[in-house]
């Protein structure tokens, strides 16, 4: 199988944080930088960003990336992965890795084995239920491409082959509080 193009999510505007939480720096980079880092690390090309309106510092050293903006990122994160999901179909790729910019403890080996791993495949959460990280494959582009809201990909994976992530790993930030425990970790 060809090598699943990334989309990294990054359009929310980080109200609970006070904005500018991707460009926010935790132990010693930029807070979107982890994401990227990841992805390069794991040996995946660089994909296609999805960010909201205005200026995005956060991406800058990461050649290769294409940016797509979401003009309404706040209709939710269901119209970024829609966008994302409509280029896809335009490209004719295969499969889509997505994960989002706020996640900064995901691995690198751990996005290489769910590159690896056969569409659809998704991190396993609390419950069970599925989620991003994920691999889609040409079926759940198309509907992802017809999402909208606050809902992702989470109702599309109920079919999808569930890997179990690190401990710890799906620690996300949405405050400046989870910016300084993300911080705690990293640096140990």
């Amino acid at each position: 199988m060809a090598e699943p193009h990334v989309v990294v999510l990054a359009a929310g505007r980080g109200e609970r944080f006070g904005g500018g939480k991707l460009d926010a720096i935790c132990a010693g980079k930029p807070l979107g930088h982890w994401a990227l880092d990841a992805v390069a690390d794991a040996g995946l090309d660089p994909g296609t960003l999805v960010v909201g309106p205005g200026s995005v510092h956060f991406a800058d050293g990461h050649p290769g990336w294409k940016l797509l903006v979401n003009p309404h990122p706040e209709e939710g994160l269901g119209t970024s992965l829609a966008l994302a999901a409509q280029a896809a179909l335009a490209r004719g790729d295969q499969a889509l890795l997505v994960l989002l910019a706020d996640m900064p403890l995901v691995t690198p080996a751990y996005l290489r084995r769910l590159a690896a791993s056969r569409p659809p495949a998704a991190t396993g959460h609390a419950d069970d239920h599925a989620g991003v990280p994920a691999l889609l494959d040409c079926a759940l582009i198309e509907k992802a491409a017809t999402l909208s809201g606050d809902r992702g990909a989470g109702p599309l994976l109920e079919t999808a082959t569930l890997l179990d992530p690190p401990a710890g790993m799906l620690r996300d930030v949405d405050t400046p509080e989870d910016l300084a425990e993300v911080e705690q970790i990293l640096s140990r």
